[in-house]
């Protein structure tokens, strides 16, 4: 019956003038199919309005008015009177999707997705049916699947994890709301209530040397004006995803007042947007940390946000052809060679968990709280504080976009004429506890929630290593020191092996080919994360008081020149053999690392010149302490913004260029949302509950 219904509307539709409109918003082959459109997606927003309803919301005939004088052979055309006559029928839209089969003609197989405005009364199925009798002959077309946006039952509110977020975000809204309300209080009844402890003093120095690096004793007491003794709050560093709060271990003085608050008025406070804003937004740095990591960070990030940009773009373009064509330019190498910029994430995170770790613990601050145990009961301590703390301190925001991403791309796959990139919508509801228990990776990709995510897992469980090499390395440095060997060599081979027995070719395969054997999986990222942690136990050595002569520096800075132009570049139009491929696969990533680590070494020691400028520039500071928040937020920003709209994309230079800008703002803006809201808040509130717990001790 419904066939019929559909057959019957669809020829009645024939009788009207809106059958132009129908046909117009339908999609067809028009240009650039051999250019890569696979797109015939019409137009969804066209069709939905030939069905035009009043403000009463009644089926009527409307006499349309053209009011705009159109300027053509230098004359004005007069204003002109448009019948619109409305359909006995709501319209619906329906993509279809064919596979295009005549290689003679067209080449290899090709897949399209065909827009079709029909009567609203269609099933799917008769969309099927239509399409296979009207191509009954033809060998070359086959009908792959059918859906419809218009006909979709999803609704947000009846949807749990957005009934979740909801309430999550209201709750959160409330808590900055007051805290926020709480704070600007205080700090007009008095001066003194202000100089309350706050996560951002613990962030801030102006007693940091111009390199970065502290050259006096951290756990010196400074007097206040006060007589009330100074107390410590004890944190544990978290590596690379932090922002403000990762700059030291939040183990120092912190300044008394004369009016003390509960602990409630503490925590309510640390969702004060006034005193979260001015800490990411501080233009000092913290005692323990190296000015130029955050340029790196920063710039690194932009990075990232540029390969994803590309990515998007490139599925979803009516130009597809045209990747094919600037592949062969040399400048894009950067882009192809984006994986480099995660490296860039793993080093650091291994450098600031190994330096901080050595400063705090070389001040006696650990030992403090693992007094009158043994040994391997004090590095349990240790090793479940430093875990545990970072578990907190990222699962927060982290779970917070974990449900928004299921919940948009829910809604996307639902509505959009696209096809989603990956089945977030399936897998995120089956398998968000991997992502939280930041063990992803170690599962099949197609059965991946948040594909960016891999990142936070491969961190995660170098942090697991790095923190049990740290804690050795204490007591036992050469047997720590062994130990790191062994892992970075088992990497090495490890990766070599995958991609030999894989025949994987970096200068030719795409950078994902082997996403799921070797991009993604943590024994083959592992070397620029020991990288890290290597060069923060040699400034903390040295104290970033390296002595070396011009030659040295020239060299240095030669090499780590050459290293990196050649890691971008080096691969451009050349051939590699399989052993030749398999050891820079192998090596080329703790190359990168150390590539970096010399230009660590020479900003921190005074060697930097203008790149140390550049990296430690104060404007920097606030993008990188926001970086894990923009990490998080910035693909859903790449995805909304190509699977809303009813066309594909148009690849040129100056609109790629607009869209990566507009991407890069809509990301920051949202990560300056999202880090106010739950990453600050959660740092403040961890670091308070430390300070009581360790008062009561």
């Amino acid at each position: 019956m419904a066939f019929v219904s559909c057959k019957h509307n669809v020829g009645l539709l024939m009788t009207f003038t809106t059958k132009f409109d129908v046909d117009d918003s339908t999609g067809k082959y028009n240009h650039g199919f051999f250019w890569g459109n696979n797109y015939w997606t019409g137009s969804i927003t066209q069709c939905s309005f030939v069905y035009r309803k009043d403000s009463s919301n009644k089926n009527v005939t409307k006499v349309m008015k053209n009011t705009d004088l159109t300027y053509i052979n230098g004359n004005f055309l007069q204003a002109s009177d448009e019948m619109h006559e409305n359909p006995p029928f709501i319209p619906g839209f329906y993509m279809l999707k064919i596979l295009l089969n005549n290689t003679r003609t067209l080449g290899p197989p090709r897949t399209v997705l065909m827009g079709l405005c029909l009567p609203g009364s269609c099933q799917l199925n008769d969309i099927v049916e239509m399409t296979r009798n009207s191509n009954s002959t033809d060998n070359n077309f086959q009908i792959l699947g059918v859906r419809s946006p218009t006909l979709n039952n999803f609704s947000l509110w009846k949807d749990l994890t957005f009934q979740i977020i909801f309430a999550a975000t209201l709750v959160v809204t409330l808590l900055l709301i007051s805290g926020t309300g709480y704070d600007l209080m205080l700090r007009n009844r008095s001066k003194q209530i202000i100089k309350r402890k706050k996560y951002s003093k613990d962030l801030t120095s102006d007693s940091s040397s111009g390199f970065g690096c502290t050259t006096y004793d951290l756990t010196q007491v400074i007097p206040e004006k006060s007589s009330k003794p100074n107390c410590d709050v004890f944190g544990v560093p978290t590596g690379i995803n932090n922002n403000n709060s990762d700059e030291n271990l939040a183990i120092g003085p912190v300044s008394s007042r004369e009016e003390k608050l509960s602990v409630w008025s503490e925590l309510l406070l640390s969702f004060s947007t006034v005193t979260n804003f001015k800490a990411i937004c501080d233009k000092n740095v913290g005692n323990d940390t190296i000015p130029s990591i955050h340029g790196l960070r920063a710039i690194s990030m932009l990075w990232v946000i540029l390969g994803h940009t590309m990515i998007v773009v490139f599925k979803y373009s009516d130009n597809m052809e045209l990747r094919k064509v600037v592949e062969k330019e040399m400048l894009f190498q950067i882009i192809l060679n984006g994986a480099y910029s995660v490296d860039t994430f793993f080093f650091i995170s291994g450098f600031l968990v190994s330096y901080i770790y050595f400063r705090t613990n070389a001040k006696g601050k650990l030992e403090k709280l693992t007094q009158g145990v043994n040994e391997f009961t004090a590095g349990t301590y240790h090793f479940f504080g430093l875990v545990g703390y970072r578990f907190v301190r990222l699962t927060a925001p982290y779970l917070y976009v974990l449900g928004v991403v299921e919940v948009v791309m829910r809604y996307l796959e639902q509505n959009s004429v696209f096809e989603p990139p990956t089945q977030d919508h399936i897998n995120c509801p089956k398998y968000w506890w991997r992502n939280i228990m930041y063990i992803n990776t170690l599962f099949p990709v197609e059965q991946m929630c948040m594909l960016w995510s891999w990142y936070l897992a491969d961190d995660t469980q170098f942090y697991i290593i790095g923190a049990i090499i740290l804690i050795i390395a204490v007591r036992h440095f050469n047997f720590a020191a062994g130990v790191l060997t062994i892992f970075m060599v088992s990497s090495w081979a490890t990766t070599a092996y995958i991609a030999f027995s894989n025949n994987h070719m970096p200068n030719a395969d795409d950078p994902f080919a082997l996403f799921d054997k070797i991009y993604d999986k943590p024994w083959t990222r592992l070397g620029p994360y020991l990288v890290g942690m290597c060069l923060g136990w040699i400034l903390f050595k040295t104290n970033c008081k390296i002595k070396m002569s011009k030659i040295v520096v020239s060299t240095g800075w030669t090499i780590s020149t050459v290293l990196i132009l050649y890691l971008l570049f080096g691969l451009f139009n050349t051939t590699l053999t399989q052993v030749a491929a398999a050891a820079y696969s192998s090596l080329s990533h703790t190359a990168w690392a150390i590539a970096c680590a010399w230009v660590i070494i020479a900003c921190s020691t005074g060697h930097g010149g203008w790149v140390n400028k550049l990296l430690s520039a104060p404007l920097l500071y606030p993008f990188s302490r926001v970086t894990y928040c923009a990490y998080l937020v910035h693909p859903i920003v790449n995805r909304i913004y190509a699977m809303e709209s009813d066309a594909p994309i148009h690849m040129s230079p100056n609109s790629l260029t607009t869209l990566y800008l507009g991407q890069v703002a809509s990301s920051y803006v949202l990560a300056f949302l999202i880090s106010l809201s739950f990453e600050a808040p959660v740092v403040t509130m961890l670091r308070i509950m430390s300070s009581n717990k360790k008062r009561d001790a």
